[in-house]
């Protein structure tokens, strides 16, 4: 029984803080049938999750399913003051009511992942929020200077000479009393939160409890294959995007992250799926994602529509329509449908040799479309133009 539950656990983990600790945790919970407190936090600094996201909250569901007791904290208090992991500046601060609306959308959005009858939400405004000035000011006696300038992201910025604000120093001490007050078991949370996560084992320990587990996932690189996947850097997958994206997208990463994909976001047989074809691997991958966003039914017609679209090299039968006068040249036709995001990227589309229009390449600023036809950007974006 344990030895299976380490195994679901530990599967795509990073750092597990400790092992023994853990199953020392596992044969007491199994011992007096009381599920372990398990906790993650996330700060509403955006409306949308992606799938980078996920990666978290499929390890929470399966402590759900192991019988535990999973609490989603929303940091609509600490939200506001920005976690500074991994960031090379200062964070925008958000408002209240900014990281409200976000969090509104974050509950509806986990049901896609999470078991929400068995899902303890909690806001860490409930109790941050009623602590005196006083009271704030003891929790930086539990940590120095010296502690949060061993980490990394403050001891590159202050080595560089960089802004480094008294309030990203705080963010950890309130993550970390999080713990204190929920009486975490384990605390599970990406590798960039490490710092953040021990600081909340020292506070128990401070605080005369036991010291919760820590347990990191790796960070989820996106699209592109090299920066972690994130909104800022366009490289994301959202789990409300149409299924007809998300198939998209998925089909576009390299072929050498497919395998990391499959191991964080799905429960697939990891030595079939290197058994299987790339091509027919990645098919079987967006098909998985997109059955569990959207529907099977939806996922079947976006495999088909891609096998007809790029196997057999015909145009999508659903494209989006753009009337022109037949004076536009291409650089104002790629920003006005949105196929580019601005004319510099447009004018970079062209140069790499990503735009056709009826299947030839467009090779020149001042093109104009000559009648109606497809026009193309990439591999997988079309647009009707019409006159």
């Amino acid at each position: 029984m344990i030895n299976r539950q380490l195994a679901i656990i530990k599967r795509g983990a990073v750092d597990l803080i400790s092992e023994e600790e853990l199953r020392r945790k596992l044969e007491k919970s199994i011992k007096t049938k009381q599920p372990l407190k398990i906790k993650a936090g996330f700060d509403p600094t955006a409306p949308d999750l992606h799938l980078g996201h996920t990666v978290l909250l499929r390890k929470l569901r399966q402590f759900q399913d192991l019988g535990h007791e999973v609490y989603f904290l929303i940091g609509d208090f600490t939200g506001q003051i920005g976690d500074p992991s991994g960031r090379n500046e200062v964070r925008k601060q958000l408002s209240k009511r900014e990281v409200w609306q976000n969090a509104q959308t974050y509950k509806k959005q986990v049901a896609k992942v999470l078991d929400m009858r068995r899902l303890k939400i909690v806001f860490n405004s409930r109790w941050l929020e009623k602590m005196s000035g006083v009271e704030i000011l003891r929790l930086t006696t539990h940590a120095s200077v010296s502690q949060m300038l061993a980490r990394e992201d403050f001891k590159n910025r202050y080595s560089r000479g960089e802004n480094i604000s008294i309030l990203e120093f705080i963010y950890p001490l309130m993550q970390g009393y999080d713990s204190v007050v929920l009486k975490a078991d384990i605390e599970v949370g990406g590798t960039d939160q490490i710092f953040n996560l021990l600081v909340g084992r020292e506070f128990q320990k401070d605080f005369n409890q036991p010291q919760q587990v820590v347990l990191t996932m790796p960070l989820l690189e996106g699209t592109d294959g090299t920066q972690k996947m994130s909104k800022s850097f366009g490289n994301y997958i959202g789990i409300n995007e149409p299924a007809k994206d998300i198939f998209g997208k998925i089909m576009s990463i390299p072929d050498e992250l497919m395998l990391k994909y499959y191991e964080l976001l799905t429960d697939e047989d990891l030595s079939k799926v290197k058994e299987t074809h790339p091509k027919e691997a990645k098919v079987n991958l967006a098909k998985i994602i997109v059955s569990r966003y959207h529907s099977p039914a939806a996922a079947q017609k976006e495999a088909d529509e891609f096998t007809r679209v790029f196997a057999q090299k015909e145009a999508p039968g659903d494209m989006p329509e753009y009337k022109t006068d037949g004076k536009k040249n291409i650089i104002v036709i790629l920003t006005e449908s949105r196929l580019a995001a601005s004319g510099n990227e447009a004018r970079r589309l062209i140069k790499q040799g990503a735009v056709s229009f009826n299947n030839v390449k467009i090779d020149r600023e001042d093109f104009v479309p000559a009648g109606s036809g497809i026009l193309k950007t990439g591999s997988r974006r079309f647009l009707k133009i019409t006159k």
